[in-house]
């Protein structure tokens, strides 16, 4: 037994002991995470987020009279281990449902597998196009990534942002960061018709980017549509902001940070976003995040305030509890696979469920339908710039 094998069986048998010790009378859920690994900046206080909700509806009473309980895998962003959570899941855990998996590239094949276990999976981060249209057990707590840039840029035209002339930077070994590099961006732009005067591209954890930015200097666009996660987003915006390259910088959900406009510095202000999520939403958001936060510095992740990944977590553990409680679910093993099948349904059939990031409603596609709200970075902090629904 090689040390890699023997690391990632240790590592299952931790995460489903909590299965075996699961009693007969739980509702459980699974819980696909990605804790480490390439996304662990923006995904590793889902699992915070998730168990927030899981407790606060045990103490309001479970549902139908049934304490839920959570089943985690920690898959580090690995299409082939979120196959494998889900699989466990399904056939060793009992679950019901899984919260994840995170990413668009684990959700390619992981709800496949899901698909033929007839288990509902429910992506708090995926938002590559149509990722989850093809299969009945497949949703998405997120906003299509073209929808979210075509609203960024509608707001932008309509607050008469200088928008000439585009170019685009995006990360060429980050599947997500590509497609809407190649393909989101130009699309985009083209409906706005702002013409495209070039492409960089870089790998997603390039620190120098000076080349890519001399680039960007030549081409003097007048915005800058970014495919990257935030760390590149960083590095982009301090090295223009080294060159004075001055064009505005605007993303989708890939580089939803709390903390990006601290991050940057003395770089990327005026920098444009869309998101669902807005942390100064109202009064219910903010109680929300003073909860996650106590909970995060116990926890020591590096960071107290929740993102986008994190109340659409909390969000699906809701919708899950609403699905179940609308279907009647009991838990009972001889009932498990028409149980499961009765909770998609009901998800199918929800319409404008009240949940903390705005009211949500799921497409035929499995998306959900939710506010876009577009995010300025201005004074070393995310600024409401505009509201949008996307029907």
């Amino acid at each position: 037994m090689t040390y890699k094998t023997g690391l990632i069986g240790l590592l299952m048998t931790v995460a489903f002991a909590s299965a075996a010790s699961a009693h007969d009378d739980d509702l459980v859920i699974g819980l696909s995470m990605a804790r480490t690994g390439t996304f662990v900046s923006v995904a590793n206080a889902n699992e915070i987020a998730v168990d927030m909700a899981v407790d606060e509806i045990n103490r309001a009473g479970g549902v139908n009279g049934l304490p839920l309980k959570v089943v985690k895998f920690d898959t580090a962003g690995d299409p082939k281990q979120a196959v494998l959570a889900v699989e466990q899941f399904a056939r060793d855990a009992g679950a019901l449902a899984v919260v994840g998996p995170f990413s668009s590239s684990e959700a390619r094949v992981a709800f496949s597998a899901g698909e033929r276990l007839g288990i509902s999976q429910m992506s708090m981060s995926s938002s590559a196009p149509g990722v989850a249209a093809p299969f009945k057990f497949a949703f998405r707590n997120t906003v299509d990534e073209g929808l979210v840039i075509e609203t960024v840029l509608s707001v932008m035209r309509a607050k008469g942002l200088g928008m000439r002339t585009a170019a685009i930077a995006y990360a060429t070994d980050d599947a997500v960061s590509k497609a809407v590099g190649t393909a989101v961006l130009p699309e985009a732009l083209l409906k706005v018709e702002v013409p495209v005067s070039g492409f960089v591209d870089f790998p997603y954890k390039a620190f120098d980017m000076s080349a890519q930015v001399s680039k960007l200097a030549q081409l003097k666009p007048d915005i800058v549509g970014v495919g990257a996660p935030p760390e590149a987003m960083i590095n982009l915006a301090k090295e223009m902001k080294r060159q004075g390259v001055n064009a505005r910088l605007f993303a989708g959900t890939t580089v939803g940070d709390p903390d990006l406009p601290v991050r940057f510095g003395d770089a990327g202000e005026g920098t444009i976003i869309g998101s669902p999520f807005y942390s100064e939403l109202n009064d219910a958001v903010r109680a929300f995040a003073k909860s996650f936060a106590v909970r995060a510095e116990a926890a020591k992740i590096g960071r107290t305030v929740p993102n986008q990944t994190d109340i659409s977590s909390y969000d699906i553990v809701y919708m899950y509890a609403e699905a179940m409680k609308r279907a009647r679910v009991t838990g009972e093993h001889s009932k498990l696979a028409s149980e499961r099948g009765a909770i998609k349904d009901e998800l199918r059939k929800m319409k404008d469920y009240p949940a903390l990031g705005g009211k949500i409603t799921f497409r035929e596609n499995g998306d959900a339908v939710k506010p876009i709200y577009v995010l300025e970075a201005k004074g070393g902090r995310w600024t409401l710039f505009d509201q949008r629904s996307v029907d």
